[in-house]
């Protein structure tokens, strides 16, 4: 009998494990088939790029990590790693009240390695250079229980370098609050620096670079395509068997069968199969299985609410005094944005020559109800921060406004004990049933992506093929 399988979710996750199951069937001419289920007309999930007037924007990520290699290897499968292009590795800054400071050289994410850049940075005052200079000193933490990023660096540190150094760059990529995120979940790394080397500074100190490598010809840490990250999921969608993705069908719950589950579909029907991928958001995948346990361990999981605005301008009409591509904004200055990235800058495909895009993001922990402002209010808040940041003054030609609502996942304290009691659960529970994306092993495309694979690799143990 033929062994069917259900996708629930056409993100990055679920396109990767349909893409990768659809290669072993046929890699191995398996009595095997399966159907990708998306609740929306598009397949990509945050991934969406916009194409206006010889502009590409991003209306999510913009971008992956170059040395997670899982993205670019499904780019070369699918056909487009020859459109694969690098950022441009310019300087970034950080805002203090009214002015933008480079990010001090030999910094690894906030983290200061090299002495005399970090001495002269005007970012932090004579005494939080002092206090920082003590996690020279201080001893290493207990491993015995899970701490949260902010009091981790704070400890080590001290609140000035976390406020203005750590907090701005850190928070940004899960646009939450350090305090709450877990350092296990999120950044273990630190963790294990400090316990190897008792220093972060020491244990984070980065190799010497190649002296013979042109600093105008080094790449950037990440990649993107041509045509934009969208470029990506076309591909893989043009991949794929046309009959086995559903569109516009919305799954309202998930049971039991002897043979494994069975889809319970808004319109009514029902689809009986043997496997499930779950790359669904952890609230729908809590709600869709009706599980008291997979509700208080994944369903509580926190997501953040962000907006981003995209605008465009003329060239002339953004200062030129910044060499750079964008700057972080400090939560404790009194901004509505919270990060801004000069996008024409730092990816040259995404505008025309003699033209500027500019991106900003929105929506600080106990600030998202900037979020639910119109458009017009979003981009006049914005305009107002950039007049007093880059004295941007013109209007701009054209703007997009995106809102993210419960976007990203929050690894909160505990967060790994509880990925652990649902996957224990799972497996007991519901063992046709994988679960993967955003919420479980990292939220960057690359660790999703591999989350799709792990899928695939499920579905083929599970029936022993």
């Amino acid at each position: 009998m033929t062994t069917k399988t259900a996708i629930i979710g056409g993100g990055i996750t679920g396109l990767s494990a349909a893409y990768y199951l659809q290669k072993a069937i046929m890699a191995n001419d398996l009595d095997m088939e399966f159907k990708l289920f998306e609740s929306s007309g598009r397949l990509g999930g945050k991934i969406q790029t916009e194409y206006r007037n010889g502009f590409v924007m991003e209306r999510g990520p913009d971008s992956f990590l170059a040395r997670k290699e899982s993205a670019s290897r499904l780019a070369k499968e699918v056909g487009i790693d020859k459109e694969l292009v690098s950022n441009y590795a310019g300087q970034a800054y950080i805002l203090k009240k009214t002015n933008l400071y480079p990010i001090p050289k030999g910094s690894v994410m906030g983290v200061p390695t090299k002495w005399m850049p970090f001495w002269k940075t005007p970012l932090l005052s004579f005494k939080g250079k002092v206090r920082a200079l003590a996690d020279l000193v201080i001893p290493k933490s207990s491993p015995a229980e899970d701490q949260s990023l902010g009091g981790f660096f704070r400890r080590r540190l001290g609140s000035e370098a976390v406020d203005y150094l750590i907090d701005p760059l850190l928070s940004g990529v899960y646009a939450g609050d350090i305090d709450k995120l877990s350092l296990q979940a999120t950044y273990p790394q630190f963790f294990e620096a400090e316990q190897k080397y008792q220093s972060l500074m020491r244990g984070l100190k980065p190799p010497a670079p190649d002296k013979n490598e042109e600093p105008s010809k080094k790449k950037g840490a990440f990649l993107s395509f041509e045509r934009g990250l969208y470029s990506l999921v076309e591909a893989i969608e043009n991949h794929l068997e046309e009959e086995a993705v559903k569109k516009d069908t919305t799954l309202t719950r998930l049971s039991k069968t002897d043979r494994g589950m069975m889809l319970h579909f808004k319109d009514g029907s029902t689809e009986e199969v043997d496997n499930v991928i779950m790359a669904t958001p952890p609230h729908v995948t809590s709600r869709l299985l009706q599980d008291p346990v997979i509700e208080k361990t994944l369903g509580s999981i926190p997501s953040t609410t962000v907006a981003t605005i995209s605008m465009t301008f003329e060239a002339g009409e953004v200062p030129e005094a910044f060499d750079g591509t964008g700057f972080v904004v400090s939560k404790k200055a009194d901004y509505t944005i919270t990060a801004c990235t000069w996008t024409h800058r730092k990816w040259k495909h995404s505008a025309p020559a003699g033209k500027a895009l500019i991106r900003c993001y929105v929506g600080k922990p106990g600030g998202e109800d900037i979020v639910e402002k119109t458009d017009e209010e979003i981009l006049n808040a914005v305009r107002h921060d950039l007049e007093k940041i880059m004295q941007i003054q013109a209007e701009p030609s054209d703007f997009l406004v995106t809102r993210w609502r419960q976007s990203m996942p929050q690894y909160e304290i505990g967060h790994k004990q509880a990925l652990a009691e649902t996957r224990n659960r799972l497996q007991t529970a519901f063992p046709a049933v994988y679960a993967g994306g955003a919420a479980f092993e990292g939220v960057g495309l690359p660790d999703c992506i591999l989350q799709g694979e792990k899928g695939a690799q499920f579905v083929l143990q599970h029936e022993k093929y």
